[in-house]
C-alpha cells in the first residue's frame, strides 16, 4: 500500500444547485473507481441505489468501484474510521477522499479538520474545494446568502449547473451576469458546465499542488497568482469607471462587497523567525476574515528551497519545504481571498519582516519554524 499523502477533496454548494445529480455522474467515472466519497445521509443525498452494493452498514462499494459512507456524528471520527478499516484491509485501499457538505455549510469547518488534526495530517491532505452554482437561481442565491458567497470564494473549481435552462437573449444576459460575478468574486478558480458533460472528474480533481502524475509540485497553476493580479486589476477599472461617473446602481450585493482577492509577490528573502511571526500576527488580527491564503515563500536560511504554504481563516496546513523551486520564478508568492480586509494591511505587515533581512536571520522571536521535509 502506498505511504503518499490521500488527496481530500470537499464537495460543496448551495440548496438546490444540483449537487446531487453531479455527485451521481461522478460516481461512475472511472477516475473515481478507488476514490471513497463521504455523504451526510444517503437518505437525503439520493445516490443511484441501482449503482450501489450494500458492504455493511456504514460503507456501501458502488458498482463503478468507489466507496461510500455516512458521517456518523464527527466527520474526523469517520475519516479516521474509513483509514483504519483500510490498514486492516476491511475495505478496499481507496486513493482519494471526496466529503460532500450540506447546502446549508460553511465549508471553513471541514477545511479546518483536514489541516489541523494531527492524525489526519499524517496520512491525508487537502486537495481542494469544489464549488456546485446554479446557473438559472445563482444569482438571486448570492444576493440572499452570505454562505454561498463564502463557497465560491474559497473555491478551486466551480462547476455551473442548469446551463441548459437559460434560453433566448435573456438566457444569455443571465448567464453572462452570472460567470462574470463569479469572476469577480473568484478569480483564480476553474469555472466548468455540466452542460455536455464538461465538469468530468479527471477536471475537477486534478486541483491540488501535488498533482500525482507530475514528479515536481505545479505552483503556478495551484497558486494561479497570475488570474489574481488581473482580477485586481478588472475590479480596480471597473470602481474608477463606477466613481467618474457616479454610477453604483449596478453594483452586485452587499456580501460580494465584502469580499476581496489579490495576490503580491517579493524579491527578498524572509526568515524563519520572521515568516512565523507574520502568520502569528496574520491569524490574531485577521484570522476570521481570512478565508483563504496560498503562497510558495523565499526563506533566508536556504534560498533555494522554497517554503508551500497554505491556511484558511486561523488554522494553517504545516508548511511544506521544497527541495527546489519548481519553476522559473524564484519570487515569494502570496494569493489572498479575505473578507474586510484592505491589501495593504497584509502585503505591508510582509515587507515589514523583509525589511529585516540583512544577509542574516533576524531576531524577532527564539522559536523556529517547524517545517515539513
Amino acid at each position: 500500500m502506498s505511504n503518499a499523502p490521500i488527496p481530500v477533496a470537499i464537495l460543496t454548494g448551495f440548496l438546490g444547485v444540483g449537487k446531487t445529480t453531479l455527485l451521481n455522474q461522478l460516481l461512475k467515472d472511472p477516475f473515481l473507481a478507488n476514490a471513497a466519497v463521504i455523504i451526510n445521509e444517503f437518505g437525503d443525498t439520493g445516490i443511484d441505489h441501482l449503482l450501489v452494493e450494500r458492504a455493511d452498514e456504514n460503507v456501501v462499494e458502488m458498482a463503478s468501484g468507489c466507496l461510500c459512507c455516512t458521517i456518523r456524528g464527527d466527520l474526523i471520527d469517520t475519516i479516521h474510521d474509513l483509514l483504519a478499516r483500510r490498514s486492516r484491509g476491511e475495505i478496499k485501499a481507496f486513493d482519494r477522499i471526496v466529503i460532500e457538505t450540506t447546502g446549508l455549510a460553511d465549508p471553513a469547518p471541514v477545511l479546518h479538520a483536514v489541516m489541523s488534526e494531527p492524525g489526519l495530517l499524517a496520512a491525508c491532505r487537502l486537495e481542494g474545494v469544489i464549488t456546485v452554482v446554479d446557473a438559472f437561481n445563482g444569482m438571486a442565491t448570492l444576493d440572499a446568502h452570505p454562505e454561498a458567497v463564502k463557497q465560491v470564494a474559497v473555491a478551486d473549481r466551480i462547476v455551473l449547473t442548469k446551463v441548459d435552462l437559460l434560453s433566448g437573449r435573456e438566457g444569455e444576459d443571465m448567464l453572462f451576469a452570472i460567470i462574470a460575478r463569479l469572476r469577480k468574486l473568484n478569480p483564480a478558480a476553474r469555472l466548468l458546465t455540466t452542460h455536455r458533460n464538461e465538469a468530468t472528474a479527471e477536471r475537477l480533481f486534478t486541483m491540488g499542488l501535488f498533482d500525482p502524475s507530475k514528479k515536481t509540485p505545479d505552483v503556478r497553476n495551484w497558486l494561479a497568482a497570475e488570474a489574481y493580479a488581473t482580477g485586481e486589476k478588472r475590479n480596480r477599472r471597473r470602481h474608477d469607471h463606477d466613481h467618474h461617473h457616479h454610477d453604483h446602481h449596478h453594483d452586485v450585493s452587499r456580501h460580494d462587497a465584502h469580499i476581496r482577492s489579490f495576490s503580491f509577490s517579493e524579491n527578498r528573502a524572509i526568515s524563519a523567525q520572521g515568516l512565523e511571526l507574520f502568520l502569528e500576527l496574520l491569524k490574531s488580527y485577521h484570522g476570521a476574515n481570512m478565508l483563504r491564503m496560498k503562497g510558495i515563500v523565499k526563506l533566508a536560511d536556504d534560498p533555494n528551497r522554497p517554503v508551500v504554504l497554505h491556511g484558511v481563516q486561523h488554522v494553517f496546513h504545516p508548511p511544506v519545504r521544497l527541495s527546489a523551486w519548481p519553476d522559473g520564478d524564484e519570487r515569494t508568492r502570496l494569493v489572498f481571498i479575505v473578507k474586510d480586509i484592505e491589501k495593504p494591511m497584509i502585503e505591508d505587515l510582509f515587507r515589514a519582516f523583509t525589511d529585516q533581512i540583512t544577509g542574516g536571520a533576524d531576531a524577532f522571536t527564539d522559536k523556529t519554524l517547524s517545517l515539513n521535509r
